[in-house]
């Protein structure tokens, strides 16, 4: 069963940074053990080419202010993110386990209609 982990519209320091901010209500999909404050893992992207993500909290203060890094600008960089473009990483669950994750960006076309990044390379 597929699940999404986490959704945003992207910031402008999102697209041009190394890392983007994650929501904090999607947290709780990326299992930190305890005693760290990562969690590494890799999800694939549309073209099936796999990208290594970290996704990390703070060690100290009274909020976690999750962020996801890694490779993640190397793929905001070769998808051509902008502020505003739609990022999701999708959960692939069997039973009480996450198999796997998949990431795709989109861009808002016109009037809420999104397509994927990938067709606007040329």
């Amino acid at each position: 069963m597929e699940q999404v982990a986490m959704e945003k519209s992207l910031s402008r320091s999102d697209a041009t940074n190394n890392r983007m901010e994650l929501p904090m209500e999607s947290l709780g999909n990326f299992p930190i053990p305890d005693g760290q404050n990562y969690f590494e893992f890799v999800a694939m992207d549309t073209v099936d080419q796999p990208w290594e993500f970290k996704v990390s909290i703070r060690k100290e203060g009274r909020y976690k202010k999750p962020w996801m890094s890694g490779q993640w600008g190397s793929y905001a960089h070769e998808k051509g993110l902008k502020k505003g473009d739609r990022v999701k990483l999708v959960m692939q669950v069997e039973g009480n386990v996450v198999r796997s994750y998949r990431i795709t960006a989109e861009r808002n076309l016109t009037m809420g209609i999104w397509i994927p990044v990938e067709d606007f390379a040329g």
